[in-house]
């Protein structure tokens, strides 16, 4: 309290660090505190922090402020759903004044002209860029590491944050910002939320702005945000879609739930943790009054090998695009894309063998509503230099750690990840849901459901900013 026994306006800053970006938007559209003074106090935890993660290669400091400021003397404040959330971006889309380096030494070191267009609907919704947050080379791999510097778990800095949108969910999960934009074009949000402790959706083909690359990996890759709560989730996707933000519908009955932990990758099975996070929702689920049935979805061989196909030809393509030195290119990066240049050259890459296992999921969702899967095989993989590791060490452990995400991309269909427990040692567990063209209100509603059932933690704990004060300055 001050003198006049109102609230110390640097109490109230400091005390946004850990709120869900919705309660910090709130507080900003009442005025109750300034949007200057909420960047402010995210910017200093994300001092206080960051050296021990690496989830940002670039923070925007002075920019964040100046943008802050302007947040708080526009007429149009009081209408905004982000208005004053500090959010990072991932390092593969344009930022206005920044460099875009898709996560390489070889990108060129010319800022942005103009934003992406989902970077330009997160301002316009009032969000304020704090940072640039790291990426694997190309956004290629399923851990985050370069040059000089590996990004880690805050739950276990020994541990992966995940890929390739590691850098925006290790800033999540240790409370630098409470939303992150990602893009997921074989699992790269739901991977890194699942390591994480997160919730993320990735939207299904067009509904969302992609742009990603060239041709956002033959149209497998979808932009999407990484966050705490589903309502902080909801929202963000909203003003990615260009859509007014509202809470997603009951669907005024109980849904039909298919279960599945079968491995698209032969081999592979779901350790004992990943088989449990599943078996517990599941009990939810029918406790809540939903039917549950245990059903395969038709994952063919086709489709797995158009989609590595896919990944592959995606990493020469984005180096012929940003016309990359390949020389420049760190090893595993340079046989990814010579192996994908050989088998578009081999005919590999089909977009009508997708579209073929698109058709057959579209009837496998006749009967279901939803597909209820594992996401990861086991824990998050070791934080190390991976970048240093062969072209297949990379692939195969990516490939035996979560053979789950990329089916759907290759579908184009919507999938969330959502927080299931955390495994004995104390890491995050993560279940998958998937479901047919149009249905992520669908999806958002069920995890709104599952949240309120079992409210996950939303930070890590040793990085939980609600367990020390930042300071923080109006």
């Amino acid at each position: 309290m001050d003198a006049s026994g109102a609230p110390d306006p640097v109490q109230v800053a400091a005390g946004t660090v850990g709120l869900p970006a919705t309660e910090i938007a709130r507080l900003v559209r009442s005025g109750e505190v300034t949007a200057v003074a909420v960047v402010r106090a995210h910017l200093d935890h994300i001092e206080a922090v960051d050296a021990r993660i690496g989830a940002f290669r670039v923070v925007r400091r002075d920019a964040a402020l100046a943008e802050a400021h302007a947040i708080d003397t526009a007429l149009t404040r009081f209408a905004l759903p982000l208005a004053g959330v500090p959010i990072a971006v991932k390092d593969n889309v344009a930022v206005a004044g920044e460099v875009c380096s898709d996560g390489s030494l070889a990108s060129s070191d010319v800022p942005a002209t103009r934003d992406h267009p989902v970077v330009a609907r997160l301002r316009k919704a009032g969000a304020i860029i704090v940072g640039i947050t790291r990426v694997p080379e190309l956004c290629l791999y399923g851990t985050t590491d370069g040059p000089g510097t590996v990004s880690r778990n805050p739950w276990d800095t020994a541990r992966s944050p995940g890929g390739s949108s590691g850098g925006s969910a290790a800033a999540v999960a240790a409370g630098c910002v409470p939303l992150a934009h990602g893009n997921d074009g074989m699992g790269s949000l739901r991977i890194p939320a699942a390591a994480c402790g997160l919730v993320s959706l990735k939207p299904g083909r067009g509904v969302v702005p992609a742009e990603v690359g060239l041709d956002s990996w033959s149209g497998m890759a979808e932009n999407g945000a990484l966050a705490t709560t589903v309502g902080d989730l909801a929202v963000a996707h909203a003003v990615l879609a260009g859509e007014d933000p509202a809470v997603p519908p009951d669907p005024g009955r109980p849904l039909r739930v298919a279960v599945s932990t079968r491995s698209p990758v032969p081999g592979v099975r779901a350790d004992a943790p990943a088989g449990a996070a599943v078996d517990g929702i599941v009990a939810r689920l029918v406790a809540a009054g939903h039917t549950v049935v245990r059903r395969d979805p038709p994952l063919t061989t086709g489709a797995a090998v158009g989609g590595f196909a896919q990944w592959m030809a995606g990493a020469d393509d984005d180096i012929t695009h940003y016309g990359l030195d390949r020389a420049a290119l760190q090893p595993r990066s340079r046989v990814h894309a010579r192996v994908g240049r050989l088998m578009r050259r081999a005919g590999l890459v089909r977009p009508r063998t997708g579209e073929r296992f698109r058709e057959r999921m579209i009837d496998f969702f006749q009967d279901v509503d939803v597909l209820l899967t594992p996401v990861t095989a086991g824990p998050p993989l070791p934080a190390r230099p991976w970048h240093e590791r062969s072209f297949l060490a990379n692939v195969t452990a990516n490939s035996r750690w979560a053979p789950w995400a990329a089916p759907w991309n290759v579908a184009g269909l919507p999938a969330l990840a959502l927080p299931a427990g955390t495994r004995p040692e104390g890491l995050p567990l993560a279940v998958q849901f998937v479901g047919p063209p149009g249905a992520e209100a669908r999806l958002l509603w069920l995890a709104g459901e599952l949240e309120r059932l079992q409210p996950w933690r939303r930070h890590a704990p040793v990085f939980d900013p609600t367990a020390f004060a930042v300071p923080a300055a109006v």
